[in-house]
């Protein structure tokens, strides 16, 4: 399910609220102070959101300072966004704030149109090159786009920015639109999650970011996005999993549900075979040790016959003695045991036949 919304701190106050249904976000770095959502993680960065500075004012273009724009109509963006937070530290930088300009809060598409119709002077949007508001105004001769010379101060005063050349003629050849390379701001987008979220379903993020964000763009290589960046928020330990090893070797070839049973599974057995292993190995041992006490028991009894045989006052009682030899080889004939101990069985019956023999000459 798709929520729209008015940006970034919207986005994290629907994550931070479970009664919200929002689960996953995308997020501008940076843009809201990430200490009252510790129970989020990061699951890398999936793109650039340059910061598009668009006015009427001609003049604008040749111009590397934002301080000109004081006194002017400014769209910033619309409440909730991560626009208009960025938008209003920029400007405050540059002296310029609710009381010496007008500053609008305007959504990308209704800020595109008042620019277009000359309503207001100034619009600040941030989103991606391929928004329908970036575009119309990028292909408008009317409007300018303005470059910012300063980039790298603002990158010095605001680490978590980047700095972006749109070169010249790259929107539209044929008209050299724009005509001259164009430095711009940027912020990095990062997909959003709970701690808790299912580490099946942050795979399954993370593969659908790599295989919507990884194709060369405007703005990055291929290969560069999703990237393992934790700039506001700590990497999810399954994220950093997957930029290490890639996706779950059962998750290649299961389906999603049988994937995760038999990784469950897993969990559970894993300290289970720790456990059972070594008992495994002790039970040929422990069997051992059963069956030669089992022989060892006869070889006992047979003892204390040859002793009775050799008493004086047990002589008369060969017949007795007799009885209980041959009850002893008979449990000796009936004994089973593994062929390793078939030796020490044999051993026990030339004893069993020595003691008769001797009894035999009683």
């Amino acid at each position: 399910t798709l929520m729209n919304t008015a940006g970034a701190i919207t986005n994290l106050s629907l994550l931070g609220n479970r009664q919200s249904g929002a689960d996953i976000a995308f997020v501008e770095n940076g843009l809201v102070p990430p200490e009252p959502h510790r129970d989020l993680v990061s699951l890398g960065t999936v793109a650039f959101e340059p910061v598009w500075i668009f006015g009427r004012d001609k003049r604008l273009a040749f111009s590397d300072q934002l301080n000109e724009l004081r006194g002017k109509r400014i769209s910033i963006g619309p409440v909730g966004g991560g626009t208009q937070d960025l938008a209003r530290q920029l400007l405050a930088r540059n002296g310029i704030n609710d009381s010496n300009s007008e500053l609008l809060s305007l959504s990308p598409e209704a800020a595109a149109a008042q620019l277009a119709q000359g309503s207001i002077d100034v619009a600040i949007i941030l989103t991606s090159v391929d928004a329908p508001a970036v575009q119309q105004l990028l292909g408008s001769p009317d409007i300018t786009l303005i470059s910012l010379k300063r980039a790298d101060a603002y990158i010095a005063i605001y680490p978590f920015l980047s700095k972006l050349i749109l070169p010249a003629g790259a929107i539209d050849l044929a008209n050299n639109r724009p005509p001259a390379d164009v430095e711009l701001l940027a912020t990095k987008t990062s997909l959003v999650v709970r701690r808790d979220l299912q580490p099946a379903i942050q795979y399954l993020l993370l593969a659908a970011a790599t295989e919507i964000h990884s194709p060369p763009e405007l703005f990055h290589k291929a290969g560069e996005f999703p990237a393992a960046e934790a700039i506001d928020w700590p990497l999810s330990e399954d994220a950093r999993q997957f930029y290490k090893s890639g996706m779950p070797f059962l998750q290649h070839y299961l389906p999603l549900w049988l994937a995760v049973l038999a990784e469950r599974a897993a969990i559970l057995l894993i300290p289970l075979a720790a456990v059972v292993y070594p008992l495994l190995r002790a039970l040929p041992a422990l069997y051992g040790w059963g069956v030669r006490q089992r022989i060892y028991r006869l070889y006992g009894e047979l003892k204390v016959l040859e002793l009775k045989l050799a008493d004086e006052n047990n002589k008369q009682r060969s017949e007795a003695l007799l009885a209980e030899l041959s009850q002893l080889e008979g449990r000796v004939a009936r004994l089973r045991v593994p062929v390793s101990f078939a030796e020490m069985v044999y051993d026990l019956r030339r004893n069993t036949d020595l003691v008769r023999t001797r009894l035999g000459r009683g």
